[in-house]
């Protein structure tokens, strides 16, 4: 594929993988990156061949080093206010309807935290460095630092970490729980692809309910969220794969998922 491409989209065994490609700039968000960031999401969950997609950053110093901070200059708050209510990087992360898994390869500031955040797991290199350092430049996290943060670690410390704009190391962010995991740096995308391909075989019908109710659970009170929840159970018991997954566990073999929908 071209150098100049700022995100590179791979798909194999129904997993893609998302590469956001500015490694000179520490694949910074730019206009450039966003965009065609929002159209790969767009195209990927589009693609009935892919099970499962993976994030992460070209090179190995950064996953995303944060916003492209040159861009900020001459932007007044109008311009950021219109910018905030136009599809976003994060809110196009947190509403793709399959499995998102960000592999995180070195700095993962500000911006690039928030991608992270809006994925639903994130695995780390023991060389990763995670933080919302917008307090440094007289601003705040804009792309939900400090919501889904909060609703990550806890409030506690979503404040100490956005309050301080200090970054943490992969294994203090595997403590607070804002990675799931931390591996070396050359099984990064091993582990990632691994856990992917362990996704993949399930049924993409389940995943996506379970996607659903999950999200459902930050944001609905817990009895509302069990309705939603049995709901959801029902959908999933008209699919193709749930009579696929019933017959497999009698007769003793692995199921085959498609997908499919009843007719």
């Amino acid at each position: 594929m071209a150098s100049e491409e700022v995100v590179i989209t791979e798909v194999a065994d129904g997993i893609a993988t998302v590469t956001i490609n500015r490694p000179t700039k520490l694949n910074a968000l730019n206009t450039a990156v966003r965009e065609a960031f929002i159209e790969a999401l767009g195209r990927l969950e589009a693609d009935r061949d892919v099970r499962v997609a993976i994030v992460t950053g070209a090179g190995e110093k950064a996953f995303v080093a944060g916003a492209d901070i040159a861009e900020f200059e001459h932007r007044t708050a109008l311009d950021q206010f219109t910018a905030s209510r136009c599809a976003t990087v994060f809110s196009a992360a947190a509403a793709f309807r399959k499995p998102l898994i960000a592999a995180i390869n070195g700095f993962c500031l500000g911006g690039g935290c928030e991608l992270a955040l809006a994925c639903d797991i994130r695995i780390a290199s023991a060389t990763a460095r995670l933080g919302q350092p917008e307090v440094n430049l007289g601003l705040i996290p804009g792309g939900g630092g400090t919501q889904r943060l909060a609703r990550l670690v806890g409030v506690g410390q979503a404040f100490r970490l956005i309050y301080s704009g200090k970054m943490i190391d992969a294994d203090e962010a595997l403590r607070i729980g804002l990675v799931e995991e931390v591996v070396a740096p050359d099984r990064l995308m091993t582990r990632a692809r691994e856990l992917a391909a362990a996704v993949a075989r399930k049924s993409p019908v389940a995943l996506h309910l379970i996607k659903e109710a999950i999200q459902a659970s930050l944001e609905t009170p817990l009895a509302e969220g069990l309705r939603l929840e049995t709901a959801l159970l029902s959908v999933a018991f008209a699919s193709e794969d749930k009579a696929e997954g019933v017959r497999a566990f009698l007769e003793k073999r692995a199921p085959v998922f498609t997908g499919r929908r009843p007719t």
